[in-house]
């Protein structure tokens, strides 16, 4: 691919006027930051035990359990909490005269710094753990962990309790055997890389930068995408994968910062877990003013204080979430919510973590909503409304596959009439994580669960755009959305309402062209450059010692050849039929010289003959090889009383095996030719910067009928041989032809998987040295065991000698 710089200033900016005055929540959201979090927004991680209790809750109970205060990052999540098991403690048809509670486990929410190891080495001290009850009754309880997946994976290393994982979905806890206990609440990201091509197509960016993490799914996830753009024939300026260690990250930090900072494309695409290098990585480059287009995933929906902003730039976040319904219940909760019972401080809250409704009048400038001093000024005249992130969601919907659980659990308690005292105590974990893994519900949203087909649930995504201001402001407008099982004309949806830099919709400038097929792009992908030409040359190392080789078994052939001519009154060579053995080194000489029209520049001639020459020569080698053995065969039936083989024998019946297999053979091959002959191609995708020229066989097809046409031969000959490799006769080749033919499949049967794993000259290479493995094997196994009696033994070339043996 070749970029062609022909970049104009494009300015990405929303008509802030026509959005915010048309748009209403939850469709736009704007954002505030505490200042006082000094634009450190990594995310701890949370673990949650819950269980049941008959009764309401007691008032004061989650103020006297929660005595440590609560990060504000981690606001959402306790918020999530409260409101879920209040909405199901309060729901007459599920967990009815029930309550739903639960405790906190302190360590999960600060593993960000480590912690969590240590929190298992007091357990293994006998000091108190969240999952383990120290009383009457051994119970099994339900964990929900998230949204960091090492974290959870480590938890359920050390617990054999059903864990309910809230955060992205990953694919490593999906391995049922490692973790038989977790279960995802989160859906698959299956058709994201779809979603996000269809996404540059519609805005026609044709040149972006991929940023991803070191790991499996990262690597899954660039394969999907590198597919999905060569359809759609759109380029990668780069491909940055960040290591996940933090030691061999820094030591290649400037080389990424550069890639991104120098780097002409406008469009970036980033994949990869928060709380990693990855996530260090972008906000350094935020921090170094690289205004980008990030397309992303909700994770990454972060707020960062910026120092200075200017509405002059390409810039912005859009992300890919999945849908969810509206939650007016939580946003009610939020605004009457009773501080007295909660140990949450409302508008710590509402600093720390904030979304406000972004209408506004069509009069007012955008611009003075930047001119306050202070967030509260600016807060004191919006209304506050809350929405939730995809984990936050997720552990909604959580909280309610647990009790749908436990629902399901004490209703099969009361089918077994057990006694009340231990109603809503589950002893058997492996009984409560089957039921767990079965739960199908539909949340109060209307939104269909099935916790046992969370990967390949065909989820639709909320596009998101974002920006972050000064003093913490940040705003989030969603786009449009991405319906992947629709039509292909109906997947993606961008508002109308959407306008952006004047001139209309913005264009990457940097234009994307193919080079033509015998050019190819350099690596900073500028300029075309000429392909060399490359071939299996004789020039080659390969190409002299294959070529060397076909010659120095073919003079060995003529060697062999006139020795048999030299002795031909020999036993050993008469008893074998002389004129059989002619034919065979002929067909054998030929076979090896066949292999040099595959060494060399390829022209139409060349190509034709190839395969047929191949073919036809082994067709007589084969066919000479089953004449033989079926001599072999007559030879000895001959001595039967009474048979009548002596005069098919003696009329050379057998040889005209030989030219009725040729003849087969030919009329296929003829057949090729006429249909789809071989031609000359040019394969521009083996080796990077060269045009390898080759001879493409025209017909596949016809290609594997000639070849399976000779094994069938050689199958035959085998199968003959091996029935008669136990006559006797000192002189009887069958056990030669039998190994021969063996070495002869052999060869051809390995070829082709090889075959079809390689190409350009490779394919050339292995198929060459199949012939003349297969010509060698052929041979060696017939010929050189002759030779040596005739050379060697000359006193065992004796008809007298095996008499004298056999009297004594």
């Amino acid at each position: 691919m070749k970029k062609l710089c022909a970049f104009t200033t494009s300015f990405l900016l929303l008509k802030f006027s026509l959005i915010l005055c048309c748009l209403t929540e939850p469709t736009c959201f704007w954002r505030i930051k505490n200042s006082e979090d000094n634009d450190v927004d990594f995310r701890n991680d949370h673990g949650y035990y819950l269980w049941t209790q008959e009764g309401p809750i007691e008032d004061n109970l989650y103020n006297k359990m929660i005595d440590f205060r609560i990060p504000a990052g981690c606001y959402e999540f306790f918020l999530v909490m409260f409101f879920a098991t209040d909405e199901i403690s309060e729901n007459p048809y599920l967990l009815p005269n029930m309550s739903l509670m639960f405790t906190i486990t302190v360590e999960l929410i600060q593993d960000t710094l480590g912690l969590l190891e240590r929190a298992y080495e007091q357990q293994s001290k006998g000091e108190y753990f969240t999952n383990y009850i120290c009383e009457k009754y051994i119970i099994c309880g339900i964990d929900i962990t998230g949204p960091s997946w090492k974290t959870s994976a480590k938890l359920a290393f050390h617990s054999r309790s059903p864990q309910v994982f809230f955060g992205p979905f990953n694919p490593n806890l999906s391995d049922h055997d490692q973790f038989p206990y977790v279960l995802q609440v989160a859906t698959k990201d299956t058709y994201l890389a779809h979603g996000m091509v269809s996404l540059m197509l519609h805005f026609r960016w044709t040149w972006i930068g991929v940023v991803i993490s070191d790991n499996d799914q990262g690597i899954q996830f660039l394969s999907d995408l590198r597919e999905e753009m060569q359809r759609h024939e759109i380029c990668l300026a780069f491909v940055n994968v960040i290591p996940e260690t933090m030691q061999i990250y820094m030591t290649k930090s400037t080389i990424y910062d550069k890639q991104i900072m120098t780097s002409t494309a406008k469009v970036v695409i980033i994949y990869g877990e928060m709380n990693s290098t990855l996530e260090v990585s972008f906000r350094r480059w935020l921090y170094l003013a690289a205004q980008r287009i990030w397309i992303t995933t909700s994770q990454w929906d972060v707020i960062t204080n910026k120092k200075d902003f200017s509405l002059d730039f390409f810039h912005g976040t859009i992300i890919f979430a999945h849908h969810r319904g509206e939650m007016p219940k939580f946003r009610n909760f939020m605004q009457t919510m009773d501080t007295d019972k909660y140990p949450v401080n409302i508008s710590e809250s509402i600093l720390g973590w904030n979304y406000f409704n972004c209408s506004i009048s069509k009069n007012r400038n955008i611009m003075e909503h930047f001119k306050f001093n202070y967030t509260l000024e600016w807060t004191a005249m919006h209304k506050y409304d809350m929405a939730l992130s995809e984990e936050g969601y997720n552990l909604y919907n959580a909280v309610y596959a647990v009790a749908h659980t436990y629902h399901e659990l004490i209703l099969q308690q009361v089918e077994s009439q057990i006694p009340a005292e231990y109603k809503g105590i589950f002893p058997d974990c492996q009984q409560v994580s089957s039921l767990l893994k079965t739960r199908v519900f539909t949340n109060p949203v209307g939104e269909l669960v099935n916790m046992n087909h969370r990967e390949n649930q065909c989820a639709e995504y909320d596009i998101f755009l974002i920006w972050n201001f000064p003093q913490g402001f940040g705003l989030k407008v969603k786009i449009g959305s991405y319906f992947p099982c629709f039509t292909q004309m109906q997947q993606l949806h961008i508002f109308e309402d959407v306008e952006w830099a004047p001139g209309g919709t913005p264009v990457d400038m940097e234009q994307c062209v193919r080079c033509p097929d015998d050019n190819y792009a350099n690596l900073e992908q500028t300029h075309c450059l000429q392909r060399a030409v490359s071939f299996l040359a004789y020039e080659d190392p390969l190409g002299l010692a294959l070529g060397s080789t076909a010659l120095s078994f073919s003079v060995i052939t003529i060697l062999v050849f006139f020795t048999f001519i030299k002795y031909k009154d020999a036993p050993i060579v008469k008893a074998n039929n002389l004129i059989l053995s002619y034919i065979l080194l002929i067909s054998l000489f030929f076979c090896f010289l066949c292999s040099l029209l595959f060494i060399g520049h390829p022209d139409q001639a060349t190509c034709i003959l190839q395969q047929t020459t191949f073919g036809i020569f082994f067709t007589v080698a084969v066919s000479t090889v089953l004449a033989k053995t079926i001599t072999v065969v007559m030879a000895f039936k001959i001595t039967t009383p009474g048979s009548r083989m002596r005069g098919v024998l003696t009329s050379g019946a057998p040889n005209l095996v030989i030219p009725i297999c040729t003849l087969i053979q030919l009329v296929l091959c003829g057949i090729w030719l006429v249909t789809s002959p071989p031609f000359i191609d040019r394969d521009i995708q083996s080796e990077h910067g060269k045009t390898v020229i080759i001879c493409n066989k025209g017909s596949v097809i016809a290609f594997h009928v000639v070849l399976g046409y000779l094994g069938s031969l050689a199958l035959g000959s085998f199968i003959v041989a091996f029935l008669s490799r136990n006559l006797p006769d000192r002189f009887n080749e069958a056990k030669y032809l039998t190994f021969s033919m063996l070495v002869f499949c052999s060869v051809w049967i390995t070829f082709l998987p090889v075959y079809h794993s390689t190409r350009g000259k490779i394919m050339v290479v292995v198929e060459v040295f199949s012939i003349l493995s297969s010509s060698a094997g052929l041979l060696g196994c017939i010929f050189v065991p002759k030779c040596y009696v005739i050379l060697v033994r000359p006193d065992s070339n004796s008809t007298q000698k095996y008499k004298d043996e056999v009297l004594h």
